[in-house]
């Protein structure tokens, strides 16, 4: 059933009063933390980052934020400042400061590193320099042996099978063959990060800085709908991307006119603006299908009733 989702509303929603043993924001908060780290680590896992690199990310995340939300007059007491703010310890918090918003060195997970010791280690290249394929078990050379010298904390079984996962490599009967020359996606897939993070980001921005705001500063809304079957999600893909057309056509010659006519008066020109649209439909949850299910056939018998009374009309 369709229903309007004012996201704007929400940010006159007061937080929780907070004391000792209360979490900050309480369950809505943390529910709200929840929904969005989700599809974050479905992303990390994916791309096979493991969860070090992306905590090192999340602290320095919250490093930057706590000390944007400090006064000027700090000045020698932001570390403390931003330690109290943040739970970080003292050292951390220098440590962060000190890269100056600089994004901390990844962690490679111990697949990764699997996977570069086989690429760079020239007792594992051919004449040619490339890298050779391994037996998978049994004295080095082997996939095994070299596992093994990596880390004894994962069984080479399960690093073989997350580099599997990831698409580095092939199993072939008892041969591993690498099947790329980097961990790293390139081309393409560097500008869809790009992109992710920008769409995602802005509107992730705006819809905090609502939440924040006494009076929302931007425009965040949605419509929600459920009990739909999958032919009529195709149908609407094909009204949203026409609703999308409709929206570049308008807004491109405004933005640019816009644009021109700040140049013209020499007017201070500082600020950017980002204008989307979004779709994402996934199936309703077993707890969500039951209700409509029982709704469903209850409609179905209210109309099967109504027929039969209903007059002929075409006779």
């Amino acid at each position: 059933m369709p229903r309007s989702a004012d996201a704007e509303a929400s940010s006159r929603a007061k937080a929780s009063a907070t004391g000792v043993g209360v979490v900050p924001g309480g369950p809505a908060l943390s529910g709200a933390l929840a929904s969005l780290l989700e599809p974050i680590a479905a992303l990390a896992v994916a791309r096979g980052l493991p969860f070090a690199a992306v905590e090192d990310l999340l602290k320095a995340a919250f490093v930057d934020a706590a000390r944007r939300a400090q006064p000027p007059e700090a000045g020698q007491r932001i570390v403390s400042r931003v330690a109290t703010a943040t739970g970080l310890t003292r050292r951390e918090v220098t440590r962060l400061l000190v890269a100056d918003g600089g994004l901390p060195p990844p962690r490679p997970s111990p697949a990764t590193q699997v996977f570069t010791r086989w690429r760079a280690d020239p007792a594992l290249k051919n004449r040619r320099g490339r890298p050779i394929n391994l037996p998978r078990q049994g004295a080095a050379p082997s996939f095994e042996a070299l596992a093994r010298s990596v880390t004894q904390d994962v069984h080479p079984r399960s690093l073989l099978d997350e580099l599997c996962r990831l698409g580095l490599v092939s199993v072939e009967g008892d041969t591993v063959k690498l099947l790329r020359d980097s961990v790293v996606a390139t081309g393409d897939s560097d500008r869809a990060y790009g992109f992710l993070g920008g769409n995602v980001g802005d509107h992730l921005r705006a819809a905090v800085a609502n939440v924040l705001a006494e009076t929302p500063p931007h425009v965040e809304q949605a419509v929600f709908a459920d009990e739909l079957s999958a032919e009529s999600m195709a149908a609407f893909r094909d009204i949203a991307k026409a609703q999308w057309q409709t929206l570049l056509v308008a807004t491109v010659p405004a933005l640019q006119a816009l644009v021109d006519a700040d140049a013209a008066a020499a007017r201070v020109r500082d600020r950017r603006v980002r204008i989307g649209l979004y779709t994402w439909n996934d199936a309703m949850s077993e707890t969500e299908i039951a209700p409509a299910l029982r709704r469903a056939g209850a409609s179905a018998k209210k109309t099967a009733g109504a027929n039969k009374r209903a007059p002929k009309k075409d006779r």
